[in-house]
């Protein structure tokens, strides 16, 4: 059975088609989906999904993206939202300054804010960094002298030494349907040496469909594909990496259980 760490199931593309697109996940063998937040005017459909859903989990959380739009959403309001019982993550968040969609000081409050309510809750971190190694890592050092908190990069595409930066201070790597790309040769090597018991996959859906769904609209079911390419890589049996990686997500998002 292997988990889809982050998906976003309440999207255009998904959003339409939600009961059939659950039905296909679950016929691959796709044991849980984690639907992440991404602004907070989506923050109750996202929930709703997973109240409705057993096999459906939700996060809160403002995108580096919407940090201009959402002054007002502070650690106060991450934490109370995240204390409904199918809230298991604060996220997304972080900084992306390849867009810069919003100001990077708003991006970097906004990210720290976060980092804030899950050091509250107790639930781990969804972080988003695209062109912002530097000031990504650290934001999260900084932080981590504050006290303790774990997370995850998620769809990890930044350098290797960023990788090991991250998981020194005890963070995850989600690797997403970009590993399968023919131009993602950085990517799959530091993919192939990740250590098992720090890894998760993911599909980002609607987006970054693996291959051989190129050109298609990505789903959670696509996580199967991506794991299968990735289990080659790394030398090692499909059923050996969705087991640990199931068992990756259950450890950081303790709150499943």
């Amino acid at each position: 059975m292997l988990i889809d760490s982050h998906c976003h199931l309440n999207y255009k593309g998904l959003i339409e088609d939600q009961a059939n697109v659950l039905d296909r996940a679950r016929a691959r063998g796709i044991d849980l989906m984690l639907n992440i937040a991404t602004r907070e005017s989506e923050w109750d459909s996202v929930l709703d999904t997973a109240v409705r859903e057993a096999d459906v989990w939700a996060t809160v959380g403002i995108h580096p993206h919407e940090a201009d739009e959402h002054p007002h959403v502070d650690t106060a309001k991450l934490v109370q939202r995240a204390a409904h019982p199918r809230v298991v993550g604060i996220g997304e968040t972080g900084l992306d300054y390849y867009y810069d969609h919003s100001d990077r000081e708003r991006q970097q409050k906004s990210f720290r804010s976060h980092i804030a309510a899950c050091r509250e809750t107790g639930l781990p971190l969804i972080v988003h960094t695209r062109e912002a190694e530097e000031d990504t890592l650290a934001i999260m050092r900084d932080e981590m002298e504050k006290g303790p908190y774990s997370g995850v990069i998620h769809c990890f595409t930044a350098s290797g030494a960023f990788a090991d930066a991250a998981m020194d201070l005890g963070f995850y790597i989600s690797i997403s349907g970009i590993v399968t790309f023919k131009s993602a040769k950085d990517l799959q090597e530091t993919a192939a040496r990740l250590p098992i018991d720090r890894l998760l996959v993911e599909t980002d859906s609607p987006f970054l469909a693996p291959v051989p769904h190129r050109g298609k609209s990505c789903e959670p079911a696509f996580v199967a594909d991506t794991a299968q390419f990735l289990a080659n890589l790394r030398g090692e049996s499909v059923e050996a990496l969705a087991a640990a990686t199931s068992a990756n997500f259950r450890t950081l998002f303790a709150k499943v259980a």
